[in-house]
């Protein structure tokens, strides 16, 4: 090529970097706002990035979002906003604000013409209801939710915002003085504000996609079923936590707002003056005023998980699963990664990383009698007998630490989330319904060869991380990250997975109630890829069996929560010191209960039946459905416990039974607990190791 030819093309490329198409100012409800234009490459892409847009006031402690008066001149939207006041991971200070109503966008440009109608996808972050923001986890300014890989990839708008969290975000009395659900109505608002002002920004405000992950997640399908967000969603992804999840719905929000206005100071005995005292009381207090136990928990972790969303009648009018009639035109992909229960495994039972440690039939028993409380006895039993079943053939104990993560995995995600799908394609109009499997293995190099996707290990492959930081990762981490941001962006543009703006590895074939079809997301996809009737057996012990069991109906199963001292180790209400639960030896009289409660102790959130996440009705026609099992006898049949057992599921049968609740969430600064994923905090994000194929992945947002 000759000289002149050369400095032709350079002057060409110069031109087209300097033509490319940008927003400039945009004029918003609130006023102008400018933000940042990234160039791509030398062909003239770019990308519009806007940080720190208010979409509501200023918060005021308890109280709902309000709208934002506006601004003169023009905002410059460049950097990120402070996170909603939450605490530290050391729980003894906290850091961010009250002014934290912000969000971010990332708008797809290329060199002919700025971009006009584009799908937009809604991030919401998870964090346990209690952690997080709209930027995520960062090292050296290297943010774990930055939407610019699935915008530019997938042309197509990304926004990410912050909501408030904890006791701010999710107090409640039970009543109308304070509702509560403080952070899902920041979330709606953001939603609305999405809605109203993002077609000045070139995208199509007819086509908003919600994602999240976790409480982001099962947030997202919140925000699908209540009656706030009629006609704003178009279509919504579930990762890892959907509404029906037993760690979404608080039922005895008074308890926790009693417990925080103790420590602060304020009346316990009139809802109307306590809830004027805790708005008027510093706002860090109240944050710090509520600790999770970060060590030596006698219980699952659900019965310190205070601060959750509630059914305020309102926002939420009912129990979340009589509401899928309201995402009957939302279509909706929901799924699990293949070991999201091993994050609370490892701190439930810290042997199943350790080598040199050994998982035991005692060990295994008490975790299952803790998780199954509300069944008692005949479900402690009943479960691990399921659960060990392949122990006698194979006795190793590799097989035995799987054991513990499925476990805990089927109860935490996989059979609420198999039983969302189930309701919504139930409940379905127009709307179309996906199921997934990520099963692309853990990098994390401290954890077992055995090991399979963790809870929150998807998040990175969303977001487009192998790409941003190549270094850190494999080829096939690209392949994956390639595939996943392909179907996450196709969907958003037209509902399909399969067609839109991005080839795909295979056909995902949507979700019936009849063919239990999934894909499971791998480095190798192809038609084989495609997959039907996900742990079936397990899905049909949990749908069908247990709910037939008896269900324990008086206190006999309700842990404590610490008092006083917050971060006090619990203890068992009234039990024998010596009643750790053993595994059954043949004599059903044998096993220990579990420790039962008594009528003096301190008053403690229900957790038997009505904290748990509600399971279909059995052997009503009008039953609400079922996951599929492939079971041709299916049908269940009523349980044989209490009139009383559980919440009304949607077909009025009073004895609709319900899954176990728990919640184990991550311990902090124990030293036998496995190394786990940063929590979302800017402050402690690892970034990937840049020369070791295993090296540390991306942090994750932990807990739920």
């Amino acid at each position: 090529m000759g000289r002149l030819q050369l400095v032709v093309l350079g002057l060409a490329c110069c031109w087209a970097v300097a033509s490319a198409a940008k927003l400039g100012p945009v004029y918003t409800e609130g006023g102008f706002v400018e933000g940042v234009n990234k160039k791509l490459g030398l062909l003239g892409d770019s990308v519009d990035i806007f940080k720190g847009i208010p979409f509501a006031a200023p918060t005021k402690a308890l109280e709902n979002p309000q709208p934002h008066p506006g601004w003169q001149g023009t905002l410059k939207a460049k950097s990120f906003k402070k996170r909603c006041l939450q605490a530290t991971i050391t729980q003894d200070s906290t850091y961010g604000d009250e002014d934290c109503l912000y969000l971010n966008i990332w708008v797809p440009q290329d060199r002919k013409q700025v971009s006009r109608d584009l799908p937009v996808m809604i991030w919401i972050y998870g964090g346990a209801f209690l952690m997080g923001s709209g930027h995520g986890a960062n090292f050296l300014s290297n943010y774990l939710y930055d939407g610019e890989e699935i915008a530019t990839r997938g042309n197509v708008i990304v926004v990410t915002f912050n909501y408030r969290v904890g006791p701010l975000g999710f107090l409640s009395t039970g009543d109308a003085n304070l509702p509560g659900n403080y952070g899902l109505r920041d979330q709606h608002m953001a939603i609305a504000w999405v809605k109203r002002n993002i077609a000045a920004f070139g995208g199509d405000p007819n086509n908003l996609t919600l994602f999240g992950e976790s409480a982001g997640g099962a947030s997202v399908s919140l925000q699908t079923l209540s009656p706030y967000n009629k006609g704003l969603i178009q279509r919504a992804i579930s990762q890892s936590g959907v509404a029906l999840s037993p760690w979404v719905i608080q039922k005895n929000p008074l308890f926790w707002a009693k417990k925080v206005a103790e420590k602060v100071g304020c009346p316990v005995d009139d809802t109307a003056r306590m809830a004027k005292c805790l708005k008027v009381t510093d706002p860090r207090a109240l944050t710090l005023a509520y600790k999770m136990p970060l060590a030596g928990m006698e219980y699952p972790m659900l019965y310190y998980l205070g601060f959750i969303p509630v059914i305020d009648g309102d926002f939420i009018p009912d129990d979340p699963i009589n509401l899928y009639a309201n995402a009957a035109d939302i279509d909706y992909i929901a799924g699990i990664n293949n070991m999201d229960g091993h994050l609370f495994a490892s701190i439930d039972m810290p042997a199943i990383n350790k080598n040199n440690k050994e998982v035991t039939e005692e060990d295994f028993y008490k975790l299952v009698s803790g998780l199954t409380m509300t069944k008692g006895l005949r479900g402690a039993k009943t479960t691990f007998d399921v659960y060990t079943e392949s122990w006698a053939q194979d006795p190793s104990q590799e097989n035995k630490k799987k054991t513990v993560v499925d476990f805990e995995t089927d109860i935490l995600f996989l059979v609420p989330t198999e039983i969302a799908l189930a309701q919504h394609r139930a409940n379905a109009k127009s709307a179309k319904t996906y199921s997934y499997l990520f099963s692309h293995p853990s990098r994390m190099p401290v954890y077992p060869k055995w090991m399979g996707a963790d809870h929150a290990d998807d998040i990175q492959y969303v977001f487009g991380k192998p790409f941003a930081t190549p270094s850190g990762y494999r080829p096939q981490d690209r392949t994956v990250s390639k595939a996943m941001i392909a179907y996450w962006t196709n969907f958003a543009k037209t509902g399909d997975p399969n067609m839109g703006h991005s080839a795909v590895p295979t056909q995902w074939e949507p979700y019936t109630s009849e063919n239990g079809s999934y894909l499971e997301i791998t480095k190798k996809m192809d038609g084989s890829s495609v997959k039907r009737g996900l742990r079936t057996n397990f899905l049909r012990y949990w749908t069908l069996t247990y709910v037939a069991l008896p269900t324990v109906t008086d206190q006999e199963a309700t842990p404590v929560p610490p008092t006083g001292d917050s971060e006090a180790t619990p203890v068992p209400p009234t039990g024998d010191s010596e009643a750790t639960p053993v595994p059954p030896t043949g004599d059903s009289e044998a096993t220990p209960v579990p420790p039962t409660g008594d009528s003096e102790a301190t008053p403690v959130p229900p957790t038997g039946d009505s904290e748990a996440t509600p399971v279909p009705p059995t052997g009503d026609s009008e039953a609400t459905p079922v996951p599929p099992t492939g079971d041709s006898e299916a049908t269940p049949v009523h349980p044989s416990g209490d009139s009383e057992a559980a919440p009304v599921p949607p077909t009025e049968d009073s004895k609709g039974a319900q899954m176990p609740v728990a919640t184990p969430v991550p311990a902090t600064g124990d030293s036998e607990s496995a190394p786990v994923p940063a929590m979302g905090d800017s402050q402690d994000a690892p970034v990937p190791l840049t020369s070791d194929s295993k090296g540390a992945q991306m942090p994750a947002v932990i807990g739920f």
